[in-house]
């Protein structure tokens, strides 16, 4: 695995992913977390084939900014580009944007993880 692996996830704006429906907010139109979740998607996407056989990658720190509103109906966009790799840790760059420009910047770490040994660390 490389620095500079890139991934664009897309998704359109509905009534689930407002701030309204995920109770971030009241208004109808793009919630934080919605716009956070594309941007870690794009991060596991981007390094999803990389990764040894039975790894994954957990998020473990967003900061971001959500600069500016989406509508319900908007076409929003969130690239991922992996900017540094420390053993397990990989820190990307994250950008979303919709039709009108960037919406929220910011950097996500994720930790690649075994998923069997991930998951035996559940309390069930």
């Amino acid at each position: 695995m490389e620095t500079g692996l890139t991934f664009t996830s897309m998704m359109t704006v509905d009534a689930a992913h407002t701030a309204l429906a995920m109770g971030s907010g009241d208004m109808e139109v793009l919630a934080t977390p919605a716009m956070v979740a594309l941007m870690e998607n794009a991060a596991m996407r981007a390094v999803e084939s990389g990764l040894p056989e039975g790894s994954t990658t957990v998020g473990a720190l967003m900061e971001t900014t959500h600069v500016k509103p989406s509508p319900v109906g908007a076409e929003v966009s969130a690239t991922a580009t992996l900017m540094e790799i420390d053993r397990r840790k990989l820190v990307f760059a994250v950008k979303a944007f919709d039709a009108s420009g960037v919406i929220g910047e910011g950097t996500h770490v994720r930790y690649i993880v075994d998923r069997e040994k991930f998951l035996s660390k559940l309390d069930v």
